[in-house]
């Protein structure tokens, strides 16, 4: 099941999909045939967009957070460096920032959500801009 966005009817606007639940996601990448994380977090409400990744000491190979809605990330009292993928509507990349370091901040206006990943992610899964990534709501949280 693909939790981004789907288009009700012909001529109606793509609209978000409600998750609810603290189940983790999978996300791939269609284009590259890759998984970029196979046990993300979803931050879709307030409280958990403001925590996001300030109580994590880190990030293992496949974990992830995806924070939708979202168009920035700063890394301000972060502990450890991440890379971003900044994704519109429709689950396209629109912008890449490898290796944001703490204490940084970085945005894309036109995006619609943003995944933040393990440093090294990008590179090890050759993902480029414009390419396309799909969500999967996984049913239990070993998956």
């Amino acid at each position: 099941m693909n939790l981004g966005y789907a288009a009700l009817a012909p001529n109606v606007p793509i609209l978000r999909l409600v998750y609810s639940g603290n189940l983790p996601i999978r996300v791939r990448n269609l284009t590259r045939n890759t998984v970029l994380a196979d046990r993300a977090d979803v931050a879709d409400t307030s409280a958990k967009r403001r925590t996001g990744l300030l109580k994590h000491t880190g990030l293992a190979a496949g974990e992830g957070l995806w924070i939708a809605p979202c168009e920035g990330v700063h890394s301000f009292f972060m502990k450890f460096t991440i890379d971003v993928l900044y994704l519109d509507s429709k689950l396209k990349v629109r912008k890449l920032r490898p290796h944001m370091v703490p204490w940084r901040i970085s945005v894309c206006l036109p995006a619609d959500s943003v995944l933040e990943l393990p440093a090294g992610a990008i590179a090890a899964t050759h993902t480029e801009r414009g390419d396309q990534l799909e969500i999967e709501k996984l049913s239990s949280p070993s998956a």
